[in-house]
């Protein structure tokens, strides 16, 4: 084994967590500051908690804003779509159809 390769290693490594805990650990670094640890994170204490660092939570949730909005347009447009396909004559619709062919057939010749 070589000597002189290794990082030196730091037996008291304080770790400072943004909750304000702290410990010591071994590292190869002399000190650490965390975002989170295990006195304030949502698996070890069991409360929900957003950590947020770039807005991201705030965009998820104008996305999701945004899609049930859509969602709920949709739903109205197919309502009235079905009223307004129930309302209308079937009749109507194969009379308009046969016009139709009756131009494009006087148009061809």
């Amino acid at each position: 084994m070589k000597k002189d390769i290794h990082p030196k290693y730091f037996e008291n490594t304080k770790v400072t967590c943004s909750c304000g805990a702290s410990f010591e650990i071994g590292s190869t670094i002399p000190e650490l500051k965390v975002e989170i640890c295990s006195n304030c994170h949502p698996i070890y204490t069991g409360k929900k908690k957003f950590i947020d660092t770039a807005g991201r939570l705030e965009k998820f949730m104008a996305k999701m804003e945004k899609s049930k909005k859509m969602q709920e347009e949709l739903k109205a447009k197919s309502k009235k779509k079905s009223t307004q396909v129930k309302d209308e004559d079937p009749k109507s619709e194969v009379t308009e159809e046969k016009e139709l062919k009756e131009e494009a057939n006087v148009r061809a010749e």
